[in-house]
């Protein structure tokens, strides 16, 4: 089960969720990198991940479209802005395919991987907003909750790989 790591964000714009998680960082690499392991795990249940359509690398486009449980759509175009294989990724809505600026940017996250010993990996995600206003929105909408119901489907999927 996930452990949680206490790590103070560095702004008033920031969200950040640590955890020590039971998986080799390679298989958590796959869960963010690979579109059919994405919709496994990528929203807490009962939402969904109809499509997920990703070219992971700098400047390549992401698209994850979101559902909830009624079957309402929610697209989330975004552009990846650095990818380190099994260390980190950096991502934003800020822009759309072929750095087409999104018509309100939101966040940039970023997700670090380091082997944590025994298999584990110590997974940081971090969500830097454009205003206070953002951060404050976003952890109104269960930010902290919701990655973390996330990050527990997420240990689970990095699991059952080999």
């Amino acid at each position: 089960m996930t452990a949680t790591i206490d790590i103070a964000p560095s702004s008033d714009r920031e969200l950040v969720l640590a955890r020590i998680i039971d998986a080799p960082r390679a298989n958590i690499w796959r869960c963010w990198t690979e579109p059919e392991l994405v919709t496994q795990w990528f929203v807490p249940k009962p939402w969904s991940v109809p499509r997920a359509e990703m070219d992971v690398r700098p400047g390549g486009s992401s698209l994850i479209v979101m559902a909830d449980p009624n079957g309402n759509e929610y697209p989330n175009p975004g552009v990846y802005l650095d990818v380190v294989s099994n260390e980190k990724l950096v991502f934003t809505d800020a822009f759309t395919s072929a750095w087409q600026p999104s018509g309100k940017p939101f966040m940039v996250g970023i997700v670090t991987l380091e082997d944590a010993g025994e298999g584990r990996t110590r997974y940081v995600a971090t969500v830097r907003h454009w205003t206070v206003e953002d951060r404050e929105q976003h952890e109104k909408m269960g930010f902290y909750e919701g990655w973390g119901i996330c990050a527990e489907q997420l240990e689970t999927l990095a699991k059952s790989l080999s």
